[in-house]
């Protein structure tokens, strides 16, 4: 993991639980558990191009075919 990466997930978390009205913690918790966060990690190359609501879209995608079921 490049030293980019941890800030990147930071914010992406963060704004993920603002976009949603739930904790920094319950929005850690719903991306690891939905494999969010293995997503980021896996396409950070790509994701971190793209706004945030985009990444957040793209966040919601993943997390809903593995089971979640924000939105």
């Amino acid at each position: 993991m490049s030293k980019y990466e941890i800030p990147f997930l930071t914010a992406v978390v963060q704004a993920f639980g603002q976009r949603f009205a739930i904790t920094r913690q319950a929005a850690f918790n719903y991306l690891h558990t939905h494999k969010g966060l293995a997503f980021l990690i896996e396409f950070y190359d790509v994701e971190h191009l793209q706004s945030m609501d985009e990444t957040i879209d793209d966040l919601l995608v993943v997390c809903q075919q593995n089971g979640g079921s924000l939105a």
